[in-house]
Parts: C-alpha cells; sequence; structure tokens
C-alpha cells in the first residue's frame, strides 16, 4: 500500500479491532517535542495501514488559542471546520496527511465551558458538580467521542504541559481512570529530558527518574519511555533507566537531536517504537511500515545543494514558531523543487525607504506574512513596492493580500491615502473593509470568518494554472475583505481579481499578470501543505523562485 494512502487505508481484519488509544506525556521540562513524537508515531501506524488520529489537550483556560498573541502561543492554526488550534495540529497534518477538526484539540476551557453548559441545563440534576468525577467525565468523553466519530484503530492524545503541572492534574486523572478502563487497549508513551552537563561531561538521568516518579504517583505507569537527549545514550544508562522506571529496557527509546523534524519517523522506527507499541496493543506487526514516498521526500530534502533564498516580511519575526506552517510549507516546496531553503526573517517594523534594497535584493522570492494590526504595517507597504517594481515573485498571505491591494491602489491608483478599515476606520478609500456580517460581531474570539471555503479561479489565471483546476478549497482566518465596490478600477490598473467564493463573491486571490509571480490570497493556503502533498500554491511560487535566482 503506498504511504500516500495511508490515512485511508484500513484492512477487512482491522475493522473490527476496538480503538487502541495510545496517551502521550511530558516531563521534566516543556517543549521536547511531544506532538512530533505523537505524529512520528502516528505516520509509522498510518504507514502500517492502520487508520489514526491524534488529538492534544491543551492545560490552558482559555476556550481556543484563537484570542492569544503569537507571542504566548506561537501560531493560530485552523482547522478545516474552523476551529482555531494549537500549532501541534499543524504539525499533525503535515506528517498524516490527516485533515483535523474542533475534536483534535481542546483546552481546559473547553471542557470547563462544557461541564457548565450542562450545570446550567439541569442535566447534573442538582448535584453538586466536582472535579472528579465531572471535569474527567467530560475529558475522558472527549477522548472517546473522536475514535466514534471516526471508527479510528488508534487515537493518540497529546497531554499538554510537564507533569507536575497543576494544570494538567485533570487530564493525568482521566487518563489514569481510561488506561484502567481500557485495560489493553491503552498505553502511556512518557517524554522525559536528559540533560548533559558540559562542565561534568556527564549525561543525568535524574531528571527522568524523578519526572517517572510524578507520572506515577499519578497512578500512571509509562509504558514506553522516550528520552530527549542531545548526545547519544549508552546501553548501560538506557538499562538503569529501564530498572529504575519499571519500563522494560527495549521499551526505552532515544530520541536524539536530528538535522530535520522529518527524520524522527524513521529514528523511531529503527528502535522499533511502533513494533512495541503494537505488541504491547496485542496487535501483531506484520512486515514493515511503507515509508517509501516518505523517504523520496527525505532524499529531496537532504539531497539538494543549491540554495533558494526566501524572505518573510511580517512582524513576529522574533518568534519564528507564529510563522510555522509558512515555514514548513516554504521546506515542502523547496525539496520538491530540489533545492536547500534559506528562510531570512525581516522585520516589517524595521523596513524603510532606505534599507529596502539592502534587506530585499538578495531575496529570490518573498512572502508578506499574515497578521492583525497597525504595528508593522508600513514597512509591508514599503516591501511591496519595492517588489513590484523590481519584479521579484512576491506572495501574500491574508493580511499580506490585502497589503498588496493597499499598495497597489496608492501607487498605480493613485489613492494616496488607501488604506483598510482595519488600520484606518476614515480612509476615503477604504480598499479594504470589514465583511459585512462582522459589523454586529462584538466577541473578539472564534467569530472571524474561519476554515475551509470554496474558491472559483479564473481559467487562464496563474492561480489556476498552479492547481491543475478551477474549483479549489482552502482555509480562511480573517475579518477583513477587498471591497468589491473597488474591483473595477482594479481591474483596469493591471491588477486581476482571478478567485471568488462562488456564494458570497467575496474576493480570495489577486495577481499581476505582467510579472514574474505577484499573486496574494486572503486565505492560507499553509494549513494546507503537508509533507506527502505539498500544497500548489507554495510550489508554484518556489518554481518562480528558482527561476528567477537562475536568471540573476
Amino acid at each position: 500500500m503506498n504511504a500516500e494512502e495511508g490515512s485511508s487505508a484500513q484492512t477487512t481484519e482491522q475493522k473490527n479491532v476496538e480503538t487502541k488509544y495510545i496517551f502521550v506525556t511530558g516531563g521534566v521540562v516543556s517543549s521536547l517535542g511531544k506532538g512530533i513524537i505523537s505524529s512520528s508515531l502516528a505516520r509509522l501506524l498510518l504507514s502500517r495501514g492502520y487508520k489514526v488520529t491524534i488529538q492534544k489537550f491543551d492545560p490552558y483556560i482559555n476556550i481556543d488559542p484563537g484570542t492569544l498573541n503569537p507571542y504566548e502561543h506561537g501560531e493560530c492554526y485552523v482547522t478545516v471546520d474552523g476551529h482555531e488550534a494549537d500549532l501541534d495540529l499543524g504539525h499533525y497534518e503535515r506528517f498524516t496527511s490527516i485533515h483535523t477538526t474542533r475534536a483534535n484539540n481542546i483546552t481546559t476551557g473547553r471542557i470547563y465551558q462544557n461541564v457548565i453548559d450542562k450545570e446550567r441545563r439541569g442535566d447534573y440534576l442538582g448535584k453538586t458538580v466536582q472535579i472528579i468525577p465531572h471535569i474527567t467525565d467530560e475529558i475522558k468523553r472527549s477522548v472517546k467521542l473522536l475514535a466514534r466519530q471516526g471508527d479510528y484503530d488508534y487515537v493518540i492524545t497529546e497531554i499538554g504541559g510537564t507533569v507536575g503541572d497543576i494544570e494538567s492534574t485533570p487530564f493525568l486523572e482521566a487518563v489514569r481512570q481510561l488506561r484502567w478502563e481500557l485495560g489493553r487497549n491503552a498505553l502511556c508513551v512518557h517524554l522525559t529530558y536528559v540533560p548533559y552537563l558540559k562542565a561534568a561531561k556527564e549525561l543525568k538521568t535524574k531528571p527522568t527518574q524523578h519526572s517517572v516518579k510524578l507520572l506515577q504517583q499519578a497512578g500512571i505507569q509509562p509504558d514506553i519511555l522516550v528520552l530527549r537527549t542531545e548526545k547519544e545514550l549508552p546501553a548501560s544508562m538506557c538499562r538503569k533507566v529501564a530498572q529504575f522506571c519499571n519500563v522494560s529496557p527495549e521499551a526505552v527509546i532515544q530520541s536524539l537531536d536530528a538535522p530535520t523534524i522529518y527524520e524522527v519517523p524513521l529514528m523511531m522506527h529503527s528502535q522499533g517504537l511502533d513494533r512495541i507499541v503494537l505488541e504491547k496493543t496485542g496487535e501483531v506487526p506484520q512486515g514493515e511500515p511503507d515509508l517509501e514516498a516518505w523517504n523520496h521526500f527525505l532524499r529531496k530534502l537532504e539531497g539538494a545543494e543549491k540554495e533558494i533564498h526566501i524572505g518573510l516580511v511580517g512582524k513576529y519575526v522574533e518568534l519564528q514558531d507564529a510563522y510555522k506552517s509558512i515555514s514548513e510549507s516554504l521546506s515542502h516546496a523547496a525539496a520538491y523543487c530540489d533545492r536547500k531553503l534559506k528562510l531570512v526573517y525581516i522585520h516589517s517594523e524595521k523596513l524603510t525607504e532606505d534599507n529596502v534594497e539592502e534587506k530585499l535584493a538578495g531575496m529570490d522570492g518573498v512572502i508578506i506574512a499574515p497578521g492583525f494590526g497597525q504595528r508593522g504595517i508600513e514597512g509591508k507597504f514599503i516591501a511591496l513596492r519595492w517588489l513590484r517594481e523590481h519584479d521579484v515573485p512576491t506572495f501574500g498571505i491574508c493580511l499580506g493580500m490585502q497589503c498588496m491591494v493597499i499598495e497597489y491602489a496608492r501607487n498605480v491608483l493613485r489613492m494616496a491615502d488607501a488604506n483598510s478599515t482595519e488600520m484606518d476606520p476614515h480612509t476615503s478609500h477604504n480598499v479594504i473593509d470589514l465583511m459585512e456580517e462582522q459589523k454586529s460581531i462584538s466577541n473578539m474570539g472564534g467569530t472571524m470568518r474561519l476554515g475551509a471555503y470554496d474558491c472559483v479561479l479564473k481559467e487562464d489565471s496563474l492561480a489556476a494554472g498552479a492547481y491543475g483546476r478551477t474549483d479549489i478549497r482552502e482555509r480562511h482566518r480573517h475579518r477583513f475583505e477587498f471591497n468589491e465596490d473597488y474591483r473595477a478600477r482594479f481591474e483596469e490598473a493591471g491588477m486581476r481579481c482571478v478567485g471568488e467564493n462562488p456564494d458570497t463573491h467575496l474576493v480570495e486571490v489577486v495577481e499581476v499578470p505582467g510579472k514574474r509571480w505577484y499573486l496574494g490570497t486572503q486565505y492560507h493556503p499553509e494549513y494546507q501543505s503537508t509533507v506527502l502533498h505539498p500544497n500548489p500554491l507554495f510550489v508554484s511560487f518556489m518554481k518562480a523562485a528558482v527561476s528567477y535566482s537562475e536568471r540573476k
């Protein structure tokens, strides 16, 4: 079976198997890579023909990350059904090609909101509502609900935060209960850190031992340990960890630093992680996972020698997780174009007429990043004018596309004060304006135009050529839109509106045909770019950047 078909493949024998649940917890420190380990395990199980999905439980009280500043939480990812989710869901989709939904990301806020709504309706029949059993029951319901929705063989649940945090205690208690109730159909993979003390030149396992002890105090015995480390661990140290943590020696897996996150599935497979999971859940491993397509991508990624320099103009460049899906989409596209990506982050707040050429002249292509608010917006206009006039391949995404429209209005249509009403409510040329259905909304969270919408492209457009079709469906996250009243004037001046929503006629794609590659999308194509299926627009943009680089 081809690995690209793994997300939908399912043998006759597997349809009768009960769903197995894998819980991934973390200890010692945060940001160890639970999402990458979860995604890698999902990729391996999918490549063996099992039907798999992943979900993330986040212990913060926000209903979702939609109202969080990127400096707080990195990128806000959007699912096909319009849920604003944790950035780890982007990793899940890029590794697995699974389309996630709101059921794949649950926060403490969502859990408490559901429980409080039930209490207000009288569902608890006057009983005192408590963390146990009501909160933990709601968590357990969320875990099992996902399995029922898709008839999955395996549901992988990542528990956010670190064992020992107060915030994650209800989730760990729910995991404890589920493991007791499900027996062999549930297991726990615990990711910890083994630090290397440079002064002493020693690896230390004590933090791992304490982390496992905390997990055991919560009533959970890990079945598999994944040890995050910068230095290779000797076999004797792995045996020591196994002995102190009550884990079989073969179930102690190392996760060494890798040149790319996309090597992690191969590293995990080489140590038998997928085989151990199958055996511990009562399955008999058959043969090897089909990783042919995955290995093909890695060969192209690692074999590329020529560099391609892509600039990303945005205001969150100090925190690159704010643009995680974009940077990964560019990485996918560059690999398939046999190029090594050199991504240069350019702070839009620091771009001026005096330094724009110095900052952009060396770029083979430039992304104008999405975002919200006034900060850094003038730098994007300066960048866009220079890029347009020097005919550099340019890709504007969401606010980036809106900035393309505003810059074009100011410098081509001669509307000096053209702007978005988001930045200037009193502009006389509101070429970007608030969507009509947004004008009566007061709550900020979860109220934008969110999720996947249809778009129809003009047949002769650059975008249609990239996709190879005219009917597409992409994901959105915005409140403001191209003002339809100005469409004719833009078209006459050379900027074409080549994509629109078939129901509302909102403009979704603009391009300037006379340029090498100058295109903006109101939607976020980066949300639907995966390792095995890179987004066509990113590939088209990268090809244009490669061509421009060679011409230079």
